[in-house]
């Protein structure tokens, strides 16, 4: 694994909008960055993607475990969402995708930092965007990108248990979701689907018919959000989704998953896995680690401790009980730190997106950069 330099494309911000990357550059700078490109050995690969399956594998059990041992308040699960959740997962509701950040250097095994379970992002820049940068680029190289043709998996084979229209669904005025969600309309229509987008903010409750709706009043039957179950239990309309009316994706079980409350469980149940740092719901006495909000973003309110001391932080609105991670220091290339996002889509692991920053928190505008497979 290593970081090389390269010159940008002289058209590239034309290009990656064409691709339907409009979020390229934020007042801080380049999110896109492709003046540089992060290589890889195939045996390198192969050990990210078999991490990233033995990761899923884990995950899994730790859901299990947690619904059985009804772990529901170290989650901050309200109780009428319990069996909301127990009832998705014992009728093996569908999974579309999620995304692991993976800290790798190239010699260690891969670890975990996160999952992102419910609303991953990143989607489009690593699905799409780095590939056709890939073919212009080097083209006749490798990259380790399947992402979009197993997109069109998971709904063909989604098609086949479920019918009707499935709609898309982010909030108002936020580019990147919007252009997320619709993307993954895109490979729900070549999958064969009949789609509709639709604003959060607009999907209405009908009482007398007990189900959610559109503008025009049709029932909203199937519904892929990018809008987190956390949120979603806690709204206004929050208690209308016990009525079961609708289908969503991610499925309810994955509100486990997405809460940073099951990193302490993954440790407990699978001490020393090469693939896991251990993680506790009270700081480290000798050892340097990480503090989250078991309920946060992108990053933010992250606190990094070391020798007992605060030596970095990020702000953000995220409050309520943490968990403190054993702080594995991210490799260093030229001064920048990479952060690995391993997908999963349709249970298999089929491709990374690598961001990248000058600090050891990764956030919301850390520069995204593509790689190559040697």
């Amino acid at each position: 694994m290593r970081r090389e330099v390269t010159a940008p494309r002289p058209n590239w911000a034309e290009m990656v909008e064409s691709q339907g990357m409009y979020f390229h550059t934020f007042e801080e700078g380049l999110y896109w960055d492709e003046s540089a490109y992060y290589e890889f050995t195939l045996p390198e690969v192969e050990m990210l993607e078999a991490a990233t399956g033995e990761l899923d594998r884990r995950c899994l059990e730790a859901v299990q475990h947690v619904i059985d041992e009804e772990r529901w308040e170290e989650f901050l699960i309200p109780r009428p969402f319990q069996e909301l959740i127990r009832e998705s997962w014992d009728h093996d509701e569908r999974t579309i995708y999620g995304r692991f950040d993976l800290a790798y250097d190239g010699r260690s095994p891969p670890k975990m930092l996160e999952y992102n379970a419910d609303t991953p992002t990143g989607l489009i820049e690593a699905a799409v965007t780095q590939w056709f940068w890939l073919q212009d680029k080097f083209p006749g190289r490798n990259q380790f990108n399947s992402i979009h043709e197993r997109l069109i998996e998971a709904w063909t084979e989604h098609r086949r248990e479920t019918s009707g229209v499935m709609y898309f669904a982010a909030l108002a005025g936020n580019l990147e979701d919007y252009m997320t969600v619709n993307y993954l309309r895109d490979t729900a229509m070549q999958a064969g689907w009949e789609t509709e987008y639709i604003d959060v903010e607009n999907i209405g409750w009908h009482e007398g018919r007990r189900t959610f709706t559109d503008l025009r009043e049709n029932p909203i039957r199937n519904c892929f959000k990018l809008y987190p179950w956390e949120w979603m239990q806690r709204d206004e309309f929050g208690r209308k989704l016990l009525a079961r009316s609708t289908k969503w994706l991610e499925s309810p079980w994955k509100a486990i998953l997405s809460n940073k409350a099951i990193l302490p469980v993954l440790w407990e149940l699978f001490p020393e896995h090469p693939n896991l740092l251990e993680c506790r719901r009270e700081p480290f006495l000798n050892i340097p680690y990480v503090e989250k909000p078991i309920l946060s973003r992108e990053g933010a309110n992250v606190q990094i401790f070391q020798h007992g001391r605060l030596v970095a932080k990020t702000d953000g609105p995220y409050v309520g009980p943490t968990v403190c991670q054993h702080l594995w220091e991210l490799p260093e290339f030229d001064g920048n730190h990479p952060v690995i996002g391993s997908w999963m889509v349709n249970g298999w692991p089929c491709g990374i997106g690598i961001r990248e920053d000058r600090t050891l928190i990764t956030g919301n505008t850390s520069r995204f950069v593509p790689h190559v497979v040697r």
